[in-house]
């Protein structure tokens, strides 16, 4: 056996000795980029569009994705109890968050790839279609607001409430007329059959709701919604919120904690990438990027022949 002949033969059983380590690997359950099971946390507010894009995912790639979906506290405790890997969430990482990562020497992968809105409605047994944001905001501090006779939120720990009790300056849990169910699904059918009620959700669920909830959000109206101290009303319309006119709009993350290169940065690339964005635009949902058109332009036009 000559010098070149050894030196394939090496070459090839150090290949075969790759590729079965690594079908080692995908059978012990572990997941690479493109490849394997791996599990998601997601905010409930968001849901919808999440399981678009791993549907998609799963269809294109040999992976497959669980989503589980709890509120945003919920998902932030699983995350630093070390039971979440990957998770979306509506908000990235504060600083001491990003300590205490830091201090595991894990450094996570912050993704932003779409904007979304947290929407107010009403049943459309109401003729308001307006509400001012310093309404909701005065409301939650216990004033008396004629439009207004009770919130309701998805949940005491969602990415909603969080979110008005930061614009608000003070907790909506436990104030007096402010009520929590547990999901979105449940404050669309709630409000829709009480007059009165402002829901507080996020929009991603009037834009893409479950076929079994479609007839629930047709009885329901989306609020136009003025900013505080501003003078124009502007509804949660994609245009609105890719302008930035809409004065609750929100930004929509993908955390990965993983560690290594697996589904959580397979997805992510997906979230970002050309197709994983046209999801997100045509679900009504701004894309972090605008997906490329291509236009083809012709100087004459030919008929097909039959």
């Amino acid at each position: 056996m000559n010098k070149l002949t050894k030196t394939l033969v090496g070459f090839a059983l150090l290949t075969l000795l790759f590729v079965f380590s690594c079908q080692k690997k995908n059978d012990k359950g572990e997941d690479t980029i493109l490849e394997g099971k791996a599990t998601v946390y997601v905010d409930e507010s968001i849901l919808p569009i999440v399981e678009d894009e791993a549907a998609v995912f799963e269809t294109e790639y040999n992976a497959k994705l669980q989503l589980i979906s709890k509120s945003e506290n919920e998902v932030i405790n699983d995350l630093f109890n070390d039971k979440a890997k990957i998770v979306i969430l509506t908000r990235t990482l504060t600083a001491k968050e990003l300590k205490a990562y830091k201090s595991k020497k894990i450094t996570p992968r912050i993704t932003p790839f779409a904007t979304d809105a947290v929407a107010f409605i009403k049943s459309k047994t109401t003729n308001d279609t307006l509400m001012a944001l310093q309404d909701v905001v005065d409301f939650v501090h216990g004033k008396t607001v004629p439009n207004i006779k009770g919130l309701v939120f998805d949940n005491a720990n969602s990415s909603t409430a969080r979110y008005i009790s930061e614009i608000s300056g003070v907790s909506v849990n436990n104030q007096k007329n402010i009520f929590s169910f547990k999901t979105n699904e449940e404050v669309l059918k709630y409000v829709a059959k009480n007059k009165g009620m402002v829901g507080v959700i996020g929009m991603n669920w009037i834009f893409q709701p479950p076929l079994d909830l479609q007839e629930t959000v047709d009885n329901v109206n989306v609020l136009g919604v003025k900013g505080i101290n501003e003078s124009e009303y502007f509804f949660p319309t994609q245009d609105n919120l890719a302008q930035g006119k809409y004065p609750l709009a929100r930004h929509l993350y993908i955390v990965n904690c993983q560690g290594y290169s697996g589904l959580g940065m397979g997805f992510g690339s997906f979230l970002t990438g050309e197709r994983g964005q046209r999801i997100i635009l045509k679900s009504g949902l701004v894309p972090e990027r605008i997906p490329t058109r291509k236009i083809r332009i012709r100087n004459t036009i030919s008929k097909d022949k039959n």
